[in-house]
């Protein structure tokens, strides 16, 4: 399973979302799970911005290595299921292709029951960054809950242990 977050600069949102989902799958176990992201209006090479990379080294996620990328047609293509952050990011994964395979996060993890978008965090505080990786983890977390019942994914490692911390 290839899954692709989606937000405007890929590099709020999107990046967390990846990072976490990298996260949970290991936990998991599913090692047949690969994540990316990218934004629909990214800078390409941009780094996560400060509040996700403080956020993600509090919580043990890699975002060092980030560096955004444009939504392409190519990129959708390439994905099995592409969930984005907001309806306008939802249009343009369409807009290249994406039929079929792309939702809105929050309606994809609650099963395709109406749901908001998740807000960006981009110039907000650090408590901001925080409340959209909670967010993400939730949400993200229904989404494998989804894809393992669905039987789209199966445990193919043992599961990472929890850390500790």
């Amino acid at each position: 399973m290839r899954l692709l977050f989606v937000c405007t600069g890929n590099t709020c949102r999107s990046p967390l979302a990846e990072a976490i989902a990298r996260a949970t799958a290991a936990e998991r176990g599913l090692a047949a799970v690969t994540v990316a992201s990218a934004g629909t209006s990214a800078w390409d090479g941009a780094p996560a911005s400060d509040g996700s990379m403080l956020v993600g080294i509090e919580r043990r996620l890699e975002l060092q290595g980030h560096r955004a990328q444009t939504l392409t047609h190519p990129l959708i293509d390439a994905h099995d299921l592409v969930l984005v952050m907001g309806p306008h990011h939802l249009e343009r994964a369409l807009a290249l292709g994406g039929g079929g395979k792309s939702w809105l996060l929050t309606e994809y993890a609650s099963a395709g029951r109406v749901a908001d978008a998740i807000a960006d965090p981009f110039g907000g505080d650090l408590a901001r960054y925080r409340e959209t990786a909670d967010e993400l983890t939730r949400e993200i977390r229904a989404v494998f809950d989804r894809l393992q019942a669905e039987g789209r994914v199966t445990v193919s490692t043992p599961p990472a242990a929890p850390d500790p911390s």
